[in-house]
């Protein structure tokens, strides 16, 4: 059984542990609104230029002298998976799941037949994807040198993408990040990023709408200057979902580990109470024994 310093010196480490776990809770929880605020408000951006984009790819679908990034190279072998990781940890699971996510994607893909290379942003998933992918990392972007990833961070990955994807480094590649639902839950999703997708005819939907728009100058000068832009917006989105759910994942955490060790230190009291109540007692008896003697 401990002794009673140690069960004092133990309660003392838990509770230096909570006031730890309890400030990066309520940091998170102050971060949390105004990630959220920016995530939420680029979705609908992020939306209607994909719209923009799949009406116009529908428009030049089948054309041999279309943009690269729209036809792609004319092959679906080499496949490129740009996983989105966050940097610093204390956010519970998250990080775990995207990692999960890409590996499960990379078995789908190499069960196919596929050659399989990752793209990663953020510091917390390279080590377990290098671990089980040791020489399929083709490159990789680090965002902690910055606050707070912004379109800079975007158009520095794009950049980087688009040289890859011209090179012929990748026929396909596909965003793995985190989607932000709320502070409990943040699922990681995969989509398409290059070439970018046909539009997908869904029940209801018609192209009514898409025959009366007409472009200026013209659909293929209007797709070689939005398609980057598109890559980068879909970027940039990632990175505003990562900040989101990172912040939700780690007050969440937090605030776990803070009544956790709220617990603990209410079991550590009881056990040291005890503890010193039995050593009186002890000592009350010696006494009494002691007295009774002489």
């Amino acid at each position: 059984m401990a002794s009673l310093k140690e069960l004092k010196g133990r309660i003392n480490s838990v509770k230096s542990t909570q006031k730890i776990t309890k400030a990066k809770q309520m940091v998170a929880a102050a971060k949390l609104r105004k990630a959220q605020a920016a995530a939420e408000a680029a979705r609908p951006y992020a939306s209607r230029l994909a719209e923009v984009m799949g009406s116009l790819a529908a428009k030049v679908a089948g054309q041999d002298n279309g943009p690269l990034l729209m036809r792609g190279t004319g092959s679906d072998q080499r496949h490129l998976l740009v996983v989105v990781n966050t940097d610093k940890g204390l956010c519970g699971g998250l990080n775990s799941n995207i990692v999960k996510e890409a590996k499960l994607q990379a078995r789908a893909l190499e069960a196919a037949g596929k050659t399989v290379s990752f793209y990663l942003v953020g510091k917390k998933g390279r080590a377990p994807i290098r671990r089980d992918y040791p020489n399929g990392i083709a490159a990789g972007y680090d965002t902690g040198n910055v606050r707070t990833p912004g379109f800079d961070e975007a158009s520095a990955i794009a950049r980087e993408l688009l040289e890859m994807f011209e090179a012929g480094k990748f026929d396909v590649a596909h965003l793995v990040a985190p989607e932000f639902k709320n502070a409990l839950t943040q699922l990681p999703v995969t989509t398409q990023i290059i070439p970018v997708p046909a539009p997908t005819n869904t029940p209801g939907s018609s192209g009514a709408i898409d025959a009366v728009v007409e472009y200026e100058p013209g659909e293929e000068e209007i797709l070689e200057e939005l398609l980057p832009r598109y890559v980068t917006t879909q970027l940039f989105g990632a990175l505003l979902e990562r900040e989101a759910s990172e912040q939700g994942a780690s007050m969440t955490a937090m605030d776990n580990a803070t009544r956790n060790a709220g617990e603990l230190i209410n079991k550590l009291t009881i056990q040291y109470n005890r503890s010193r109540q039995a050593a009186i007692t002890t000592e009350l008896i010696e006494i009494i024994a002691g007295a009774e003697a002489l």
